[in-house]
């Protein structure tokens, strides 16, 4: 089966085909970063709107790319939540609609799920079940993963998720948009040993997390010292420091509470590569495999969307012809 994947649920359109046989045949993707950064975060309009523009001619790109034509798709999977409203609906709308016009069956894919079985795109891909620290967007989430489906989410942020916590820490300091990034390439010019920020809820039981006390001790910090260019870098090099030591305390918890083998690193803050170095390290001392996908593989894309797609339509799930997004859809609900 050969399916076409359609991401639109933020703020990057993703387009994908994939092949049961062959694997991943093509993929590309938009990134809005420009539109957005003038206003310090992403516009749900502006967001929608491009979507609009862009997708349609990527698709056509795409398939023309590996020298198909449409009547040789076989499937149409896209974005059925969760995200931003309207980019949702552009995605669905257009993925239902070709799927229509080709007369091949159309599946909703959940956001998060394309995320956790992004690995799969890879030569090695885990085997079920495996522990996923999914950290994408709104979400951080320590997930048991037991096969398609099959999901247990073991422990989650009480607020901000750490993305989230990035960006707001990173506005703090006046970095640009998308902060994230920028906090974490400022970061590898700080000094650790300045700034000594704490580990939330890692003295106590569970799973759970909580960042917004970080943003926090990093605000009274900014009023404390003067914000030289230096002690911006040592504040982020100490929040990311912080970040991180809480995440391997948490994953290294779960691994032995789940007796799991096998961790996943998931979504857009997977591609931290102290984040990476971090449970690179646990897994060499717990003697477990580590798994995460390539780069342009952890931010969104059409390349998950189109593998999740291709197992579900192979599973005998199908749409109807009514089209419904689901803007907040906790994963635990999928099935």
């Amino acid at each position: 089966m050969r399916v076409l994947g359609i991401e639109t649920s933020c703020d990057e359109t993703g387009v994908a085909i994939y092949e049961q046989n062959q694997g991943l045949l093509a993929h590309s993707i938009y990134s809005q970063t420009d539109i957005h950064a003038p206003f310090g975060g992403v516009v749900p309009e502006l967001a929608s709107r491009d979507h609009l523009q862009k997708a349609l001619p990527m698709i056509q790109a795409t398939i023309k790319q590996v020298r198909l034509t449409e009547k040789q798709i076989d499937g149409v999977a896209y974005t059925k939540g969760p995200g931003l409203a309207g980019a949702l609906l552009v995605g669905a709308m257009l993925g239902r609609s070709l799927a229509f016009a080709l007369n091949v069956p159309a599946i909703g894919v959940h956001h998060l799920e394309g995320h956790l079985l992004a690995p799969f795109l890879e030569e090695n891909p885990p085997a079920f079940p495996f522990l996923a620290l999914l950290v994408s967007g709104g979400h951080t989430e320590l997930v048991k993963v037991e096969g398609l489906g099959r999901y247990s989410i073991i422990g989650d942020t009480l607020d901000d998720a750490v993305g989230e916590a990035f960006d707001k820490t990173a506005k703090l300091l006046g970095l640009g948009y998308p902060g994230g990034a920028a906090l974490a390439q400022l970061a590898e010019q700080g000094d650790a040993k300045r700034f000594h920020f704490p580990r939330p809820m890692t003295d106590r039981p569970g799973l759970d997390f909580s960042f917004s006390g970080l943003k926090t001790f990093a605000a009274n910090i900014s009023r404390e010292h003067e914000l030289t260019a230096q002690t911006k870098a040592d504040i982020a090099c100490a929040f990311q420091e912080a970040v991180v030591a809480t995440m391997v305390i948490k994953c290294r918890r779960a691994l032995k509470e789940t007796g799991m083998k096998r961790l996943v690193i998931a979504g857009g803050v997977g591609a931290n590569l102290a984040l990476r170095a971090g449970l690179q390290a646990l897994a060499e001392k717990l003697d477990i495999k580590l798994y995460f996908p390539r780069l342009e593989f952890c931010t969104d894309n059409g390349a998950m969307i189109a593998y999740v797609g291709c197992q579900r339509l192979m599973a005998g799930e199908r749409e109807d012809l009514a089209v419904s997004v689901y803007p907040r859809w906790p994963l635990d609900e999928l099935r």
